[in-house]
């Protein structure tokens, strides 16, 4: 039983309305050098500034209008269908190829040719002629041709194992297995959401400056959400055609605890080295978030009660993640622990609430007491009570300038640039060969990052420029032999082999958490780290590594479906857990 602290430790006034004394201390962001290391990054969780949660509150608070116009579907689920979202000036809608697939085509490696289904996500409604233009082009992926009409392409495949039980299940007019279907979280699992240009569908710049898509990944996270609509439909249609007679739906606990899975590998990891602008903004804005939260002077009651909720429900989330990994099941089992030490803390006798700020020495508490993980889920925790304070920042995580190049910096300037922010880069030993173990190259097959082995493969001749600490290094050997009263563009003139770096290091200067401060092709580095930092913003759950370089997750678990927008859970879906959902 959760305890309640004494009520004079708690204030009655909103602290988003709470006006700030001139005396009262801030607390500042967490150093980058601190935040920006691959094993604490590899340990961020998804937060309320996530992309999905953004997504939702945005369909939900403007009353985005969902219809499925089209549900040409066969017996077996063969055919097409149309889920549409509208605002009555704007439209987006998921056109949705299912086909029949041999099981031994099904892969989820990105050189697969064949899917269960295919997706595309169409700017405004699709005509028949676009439909029929669509079928022909949506099934081949990257084989087929496309329009700027074509925001989004997708595909993804059945989880077998699940879809045949809840399908059998439905048609014999009961409910599947809960246990099973917390042991998969999906129907399907998407192995590639591509955007932006891709193939030949629209650019980022024909969209980003609508409100509704002008943030991270919106478009394709819009895709997956209506996927994850499409994927019950098609399991219940499937049910349904089977034995009409018998069958019924899926409850509404055990549909909202359906995702969609992922399988995302190597070549989502280079994003957040060759993003540094982007990725300062997405870490900025939560650590923005972190430091507002523990300012805080006082607790409210509300805010502090749905805290000890949010750990309540984290412990039951805990308990139905599990994975074969072994790195990170040891970090659950861990967590756990820390879990239930924190929940003892905060809501049994939350003596931590007499602090000046309160909030901040819970925080800085867990820093000393508490794993990385479990630090970072804290981060996750404080956040979701506060969105008054906080959900204003998701508006900052965009970027769409690009690093720039200052010519006219003296060499001095540029120099002392690297002596601070660089620091943990010049410390590193390069003769160490096991510091250069690794290299980054694109295949030739498939166009993807790939991590090679220097002492053991070839193509490192090929490498792609992602050794920062290394190259760091390589530019002051050569600004030291400089004279430091010449201007960059100067040295570049000579020396043009570094004008790619300079741009970063003056970018970084200004943009701090762009900079992962961690040897990228050191023996040590562990790809899975970069993988579960991304995922964690697009607000990915239950990460499960199938090795250092590749991790199922799953998406919008718990998440409402377009007829619960407007309700509260469109605000608060975080940590699902099925005995928890309504």
């Amino acid at each position: 039983m959760i305890g309640t602290p004494p009520p004079r430790k708690l204030v009655a006034m909103a602290p988003e309305t709470t006006p700030r004394t001139s005396t009262q201390r801030e607390v500042g962001l967490r150093p980058p050098e601190l935040v920006m290391r691959l094993e604490r990054m590899g340990s961020f969780f998804s937060t309320r500034l996530s992309f999905m949660p953004t997504l939702i509150r945005r369909l939900s608070r403007e009353g985005w209008r969902f219809s499925r116009p089209a549900f040409a579907l066969d017996a077996q689920g063969y055919g097409h269908a149309i889920y549409c979202f509208s605002n009555g000036t704007q439209a987006y809608s998921l056109v949705a190829f299912s086909h029949q697939l041999d099981p031994s085509a099904r892969t989820d490696r990105v050189i697969a040719e064949a899917w269960d289904a295919t997706f595309a996500l169409f700017d405004g409604i699709p005509n028949p002629t676009d439909i029929e233009r669509l079928s022909q082009n949506v099934p081949l992926q990257e084989a087929g041709r496309y329009l700027p009409s074509e925001l989004v392409l997708s595909r993804a495949n059945k989880s077998i194992r699940l879809f045949d039980h809840i399908a059998t299940s439905l048609a014999d007019g009961r409910q599947p297995d809960p246990a099973m279907l917390v042991s998969v979280g999906y129907l399907m699992r998407t192995t590639a959401v591509y955007g932006n240009g891709k193939f030949g569908i629209a650019d980022r710049a024909k969209y980003a400056d609508r409100p509704e898509l002008s943030g991270p990944f919106q478009a394709e996270m819009l895709t997956v959400y209506l996927i994850r609509c499409f994927t019950i439909d098609l399991v219940e249609h499937v049910a349904r055609r089977r034995n009409p007679d018998a069958f019924v739906p899926l409850e509404t606990k055990l549909k909202r605890h359906i995702g969609v899975g992922n399988a995302t590998g190597l070549g989502m990891a280079p994003f957040l080295i060759t993003h540094p602008v982007l990725i300062n903004n997405w870490i900025a804005a939560r650590e923005t978030a972190l430091a507002r939260v523990r300012s805080l002077a006082h607790v409210e009651t509300a805010p502090f009660a749905h805290f000890c909720d949010l750990i309540a429900r984290a412990r039951r989330h805990l308990a139905e993640w599990s994975t074969e990994d072994s790195r990170q099941s040891s970090r659950i089992a861990k967590l756990r622990e820390d879990l239930a030490d924190l929940q003892n803390w905060t809501c049994a006798g939350a003596d931590w609430l007499d602090a000046p700020l309160p909030w901040d020495a819970l925080f800085r508490r867990a820093e000393t007491c508490l794993s990385l993980e479990a630090q970072e889920l804290l981060v996750s925790l404080l956040l979701e009570p506060h969105g008054k304070l906080v959900d204003g920042l998701a508006d900052s995580m965009a970027a769409e300038a690009r690093e720039r190049l200052d010519p006219a910096m003296p060499l001095a300037q540029l120099h002392n640039l690297l002596r601070a922010p660089y620091g943990w880069a010049l410390a590193i030993n390069f003769h160490d060969p096991e510091q250069m173990r690794h290299f980054w190259y694109v295949s030739e097959e498939k166009l993807e990052p790939r991590l090679g082995d220097r002492y053991r493969e070839q193509g490192a001749e090929r490498e792609m420029p992602l050794a920062i600490a290394r190259d760091v290094q390589a530019l002051a050997l050569a600004l030291a032999g400089e004279d430091e009263q010449i201007t960059t563009a100067a040295f570049l003139m000579r020396r043009p082999e570094f004008r790619q770096l300079v741009r970063r290091v003056q970018t970084i200067a200004s943009h701090p958490y762009g900079e992962i401060r961690d040897n990228l092709v050191a023996s040590s580095c562990l790809p899975i780290d970069l993988l579960r930092c991304k995922l964690s913003f697009f607000g990915a759950t239950k990460f499960d590594p199938k090795s250092d370089r590749w991790t199922r997750i799953t998406m919008y678990q718990g998440a409402p479906f377009p007829d619960e927008l407007g309700t509260p859970i469109a605000e608060d879906w975080s940590f699902p857990a099925l005995d928890a959902s309504a």
